[in-house]
């Protein structure tokens, strides 16, 4: 093999395993987003259910 394919295959390697990690980061901070809304309804809740005693 020469020195240009082996480069041009970790290149690839490389990008894939970055892309990767761009997904999950992505996935992750959807489901922090969704836990935020969710921790945000339920203390607006708990303050409405407060509020009406």
């Amino acid at each position: 093999m020469s020195v240009k394919s082996i480069l041009s295959i970790g290149v690839v390697a490389l990008s894939v395993v970055a892309f990767g990690g761009c997904a999950n980061t992505i996935r992750g901070a959807g489901q922090d987003t969704a836990n935020a809304v969710n921790a945000t309804q339920s203390a607006g809740n708990n303050i409405g259910n407060a509020a009406a005693r």
